[in-house]
């Protein structure tokens, strides 16, 4: 939430939480893409809100694993992997295969849900490499195995207003934010 208030504080909108609305319902992503996922959450929480809603699903896909973990990053592994389990797994399924072949991206699609009209999404990426020994004490999730070139260090080893500038959600929601500035 605090990234997305960083992101979308130009447009002067208040946002609220889930938590402020007192809406404690679990939303299961049962969709097949990020685009999927994203749409049924803001729709579903858009209409117990009664409110324009914003959601999003992201995830990391490394091409030497088929797109893996894709829709399943944050539940890669397993209920109750830590972010350092699931990234400790990556490394393991990535361990025979050479590293010009580790070639990944991160993928956000933010969705958004205005009452009475066609839900709409904005999808950003960044592309990168994974690299095989964690760097970095910033970020969260595969922010540390993840090397961006341009910068030449992991997500984990800039800060967040570096991150937010170049990242998959950061593209994602300044689209969003555009849209959102022309209603």
């Amino acid at each position: 939430m605090t990234e997305l208030v960083k992101l979308l504080r130009p447009l002067e909108i208040t946002l609220v939480s889930l938590n402020d609305l007192l809406i404690e319902e679990e939303i299961e992503e049962t969709g097949k893409t990020f685009a999927e996922n994203a749409i049924v959450k803001a729709e579903r929480y858009g209409e117990l809100g009664g409110l324009p809603t914003i959601a999003d699903d992201s995830g990391i896909e490394v091409d030497a694993l088929g797109g893996a973990p894709g829709i399943y990053s944050a539940r890669y592994g397993g209920e109750g992997f830590t972010d350092l389990d699931r990234n400790n797994l990556l490394l393991k399924n990535v361990k025979k295969i050479p590293d010009s072949s580790l070639t990944a991206r991160f993928r956000c699609v933010v969705a958004l849900w205005v009452p009475g009209n066609k839900t709409v999404t904005f999808e950003g990426k960044i592309e990168g490499m994974i690299r095989r020994f964690p760097s970095g004490n910033n970020g969260f999730g595969y922010d540390p195995i993840f090397f961006y070139k341009p910068i030449k260090k992991t997500l984990a080893d800039i800060t967040s207003e570096e991150k937010e500038k170049i990242s998959h959600r950061g593209y994602a929601v300044r689209m969003a934010r555009e849209y959102l500035s022309k209603l």
